[in-house]
């Protein structure tokens, strides 16, 4: 009996496709992480900065001109310049190895920490407007009206430590929370930009305190000739943390505190889901019930509440023995790279403070030892901000994967051509 035979159905003789390994996948998780590029974004600064460092350093000039002759010359004189420029910023940021005494030793990171200080408490109110959807850059006038607040109540008031100090501090706070709460009522209210009003209310915030300094009987020193404030009274000063020579103060704990409470407010209470909600959507907010124009009211108080207590740190912390009209030290623009390298995040932004407070710190070690402008280190956290805010420009550097872990794939010819 014949039947029909029965063809086998086709199968595929093309290979199956291997599936990335748990681990592989874990790998490529991280190098597409944001903390990993803003790694390699220093990284790279630092390299390009060094580069700066050797091609405008006089030996290395003077050895190119033969360097065919004796390349070896030169390459030393490159690897001096830039391990040397290195070298003193580390003396000067973190542990100087040179040092006679162990205190004298750990005194750069105790500097490092000082400079980080109102960085990190400027940078905070950046960060926390930034999550809401709001490019605050009137750090600078918050801060001075900080300062301007801060300092009629340490000079009017006169009272022990623990009561001097903390009014101080509250009275800073307030000062900046006005300052800012005004830019979310301006926005709230009239729909102004916040940009433009930040930047007015700058230059009204500096030629207020200019005008304080220079008319006796307010804020300038009694007696003085040239606009500048008396001393910041002892109890209305920051105490050490250690004794001096090293300069680290509670000021610095109360920024680190500022930081956590910013991260609870953000990520754990019921007025930070609503400040994300407006920053990701704000019709959608309204939609779901968030009064978005309150939100922004608040969001813009809260920074500038942080902004003032930079203020207050400049005052009692850093410039004790007397302050002018640029006591912000550029410290509110600053704050805008901070909160950007800590990714607009509290525990973020407390890192990138103390980054940027150790280049701070390590330029004047930089610059009285190896004779290299501090110019050099502001062109360095240029960079940071700059490979920062392109992150396809690092993973195309580094060659890292996309933003959701997947690798990088190679064009093939059609699509180049195309």
């Amino acid at each position: 009996m014949s039947g029909t035979a029965v063809t086998p159905p086709e199968t595929s003789t093309a290979p199956a496709e291997p599936r990335p390994g748990r681990q592989n996948t874990v790998i490529r998780e991280i190098m597409a992480g944001s903390v990993v590029r803003a790694i390699l974004a220093i990284v790279l600064a630092m390299i390009i900065g060094g580069l700066l460092i050797v091609v405008t350093n006089p030996r290395v000039q003077e050895t190119a001109g033969y360097f065919f002759a004796r390349p070896q010359d030169m390459l030393g004189a490159a690897w001096e310049a830039f391990s040397g420029a290195y070298a003193a910023l580390f003396r000067g940021a973190i542990y100087n190895y040179n040092a006679t005494s162990f205190v004298r030793a750990i005194k750069p990171i105790t500097d490092t920490l000082n400079f980080a200080t109102p960085l990190i408490a400027a940078g905070l109110g950046v960060a926390l407007a930034f999550r809401v959807g709001l490019f605050n850059i009137g750090g600078r006038g918050q801060m001075l009206m900080g300062v301007v607040a801060g300092a009629t109540v340490a000079f009017a008031v006169q009272a022990p430590l623990l009561i001097h100090l903390p009014l101080t501090i509250i009275a800073g706070m307030i000062g900046g929370m006005i300052w800012g709460g005004l830019v979310g009522l301006l926005k709230a209210k009239t729909g102004a930009h916040e940009v433009i009003l930040t930047i007015m209310l700058n230059f009204i915030a500096f030629y207020f305190i200019s005008w304080l300094l220079s008319t006796p009987g307010l804020l300038q020193k009694p007696g003085a000739g040239q606009p500048i404030s008396a001393p910041t009274p002892d109890t209305a000063q920051f105490p050490l943390l250690f004794s001096a020579p090293l300069t680290v103060n509670w000021g610095f704990i109360l920024a680190v505190v500022a930081a956590v409470f910013v991260w609870w407010l953000i990520e754990r209470s019921s007025l930070g889901f609503r400040m994300r909600a407006v920053g990701e959507n704000p019709n959608a907010a309204r939609a779901a019930g968030v009064n978005v124009e309150r939100t922004i009211i608040y969001a813009m108080g809260i920074a500038g509440a942080f902004a003032g207590l930079a203020g207050v740190n400049q005052m009692s912390g850093t410039i004790t023995s007397g302050f002018e009209n640029g006591i912000d030290a550029g410290i509110g623009f600053d704050a805008i790279t901070v909160a950007l390298l800590g990714r607009s995040r509290a525990f973020g932004v407390l890192g990138a403070g103390i980054l940027f407070g150790a280049l701070k710190a390590g330029s004047f070690t930089m610059q009285t030892s190896e004779d290299i402008p501090v110019d050099i280190v502001l062109v360095v956290q240029a960079l940071i901000v700059l490979f920062i805010a392109a992150p396809p420009l690092v993973r195309a550097i580094f060659f890292l994967p996309g933003e959701d872990g997947a690798p990088r794939r190679r064009r093939t010819k059609k699509e180049v051509a195309a």
